[in-house]
């Protein structure tokens, strides 16, 4: 099988289990009924707590205890008030390497959670740990709180000292809970290694977060003309996003004519004008908290594209698809690295941060630098069932205009999948670099 028709003849001959591959052909319905039951839900929670459960033992952890909305979003599938969570800590959960997961959260947030298979207990004691609510005794409070994970501790992690990882709950919070004996580290390592390796049903959970990033691509494209501000045109993927039943943009990176070179700059309030590159990242976390990460580049008319501006887009185009062929199962992150499409001289010399980074739950580990030699790589290797964000901006340094184009890509045993679907644009293109 080797198509888009072969799988989805697969899925219709095999609805249940599905495979790497033929889950990235396929975009599920948005709501699963009886007869069209393509994400499985549950099955996705327990595979996700599983994969986390197994990353505690293997690091020699006793326990985690997560205060970050979107990690206890991937332990449990609770959601409640994620943005809001994510700057002001409410809820927090506790799990060990083996026993109950213990949720601690405001009456929304226990509601749901006590639906849900993967939480064995919800409580209402939540202690503050954010100094908003505590305020002058936030010392007081986190101090209770680690009498409170103590507890819990020394109930399902046996008494005794115990190797515990934390994540974001603040300097009085972990040191309270150091005072208590206990070795506390970064849950970082646990969470990433977790998240890095997708199950089928978290490949289709993406291509819901896709299509509806790509609905927006195509409301911005439709609604792109002369006069229109780049906040304006903006807006309409904001807008695909809320009716597709997503969270949020994680930012605004949306930039036109002198705006794309450097990249990076936030859109504006700027005009856009006959002629000018328009170009964007989305960023975006829809349908089931997952992430879609895409870039792409439109021309504004009327007219036709300079010479310039399609050799930018060329060279932008031609680095993805290169490297794209890279993202190959047990690819060393320094072979990726050595082996890397070079662009023309003149036009690498301000590139995108990385080549390549992981994606999930919004961009996740790891990142691919574009050299072993840059004194912040790190070596590893890919394995299926990551999805690799694949980079490249082309913009000659004092250049008017700069494009950035990126593609979303799985790994799987066979080679790698473009996720992300939504077309290059045809005028733009050159067949001289």
């Amino acid at each position: 099988m080797n198509d888009a028709t072969d799988y989805s003849r697969a899925f219709a001959a095999k609805p249940q289990p599905l495979t790497l591959e033929q889950a990235a052909w396929i975009t599920p319905p948005m709501q699963a009924v009886d007869t069209e039951g393509m994400i499985d839900v549950p099955r996705m929670r327990r595979y996700r707590q599983n994969r986390l459960r197994e990353q505690i033992r293997a690091q020699g952890l006793d326990a985690i205890i997560l205060v970050e909305p979107l990690s206890i979003r991937y332990a449990t599938g609770v959601r409640n008030c994620t943005l809001f969570q994510m700057h002001i800590q409410a809820g927090y959960l506790f799990m060990p390497a083996e026993g109950p997961v213990v949720y601690f959260d405001s009456e929304p947030g226990r509601n749901t959670g006590s639906t849900l298979e993967t939480i064995d207990e919800t409580r209402d004691d939540l202690l503050p740990l954010s100094y908003m609510f505590a305020g002058p005794r936030h010392d007081e409070w986190t101090r209770k709180w680690a009498d409170q994970m103590d507890d819990l501790i020394q109930q399902y992690c046996g008494q005794g000292a115990r190797k515990i990882a934390i994540e974001r709950a603040g300097f009085h919070a972990e040191q309270a809970l150091v005072e208590k004996g206990h070795l506390v580290s970064d849950v970082a390592p646990v969470l990433a290694h977790a998240r890095k390796i997708k199950s089928p049903e978290e490949v289709l959970a993406m291509n819901l977060t896709i299509a509806v990033a790509e609905d927006g691509m195509t409301r911005m494209r439709d609604n792109l003309r002369n006069g229109v501000m780049e906040q304006e045109l903006w807006a309409h993927m904001w807008s695909a996003l809320i009716e597709g039943g997503g969270e949020w943009l994680d930012y605004r990176l949306l930039a036109s004519g002198e705006r794309t070179n450097p990249w990076q700059q936030e859109a504006s309030s700027r005009m856009i004008r006959a002629g000018d590159l328009v170009v964007f990242d989305c960023g975006m976390v829809g349908p089931f908290s997952y992430g879609a990460d895409i870039s792409r580049a439109f021309r504004c008319g009327p007219g036709r594209p300079s010479d310039y501006q399609k050799s930018l887009y060329t060279m932008a185009h031609t680095e993805v698809m290169e490297n794209t062929k890279l993202v190959k199962n047990g690819a060393a992150f320094s072979e990726i690295a050595l082996s890397r499409h070079l662009p023309p001289r003149g036009f690498g010399d301000q590139p995108y941060p990385c080549m390549m980074h992981g994606l999930g739950m919004a961009d996740e580990w790891p990142v691919i630098l574009h050299s072993p030699d840059h004194p912040e790589f790190y070596d590893g290797q890919l394995e299926p069932g990551m999805v690799i964000c694949v980079e490249s901006y082309i913009g000659e340094i004092g250049g008017v205009e700069g494009v950035k184009l990126e593609d979303m890509v799985l790994v799987t045993e066979s080679g790698p999948i473009t996720l992300s679907r939504y077309p290059f644009e045809e005028e733009l293109m050159t067949k001289e670099v």
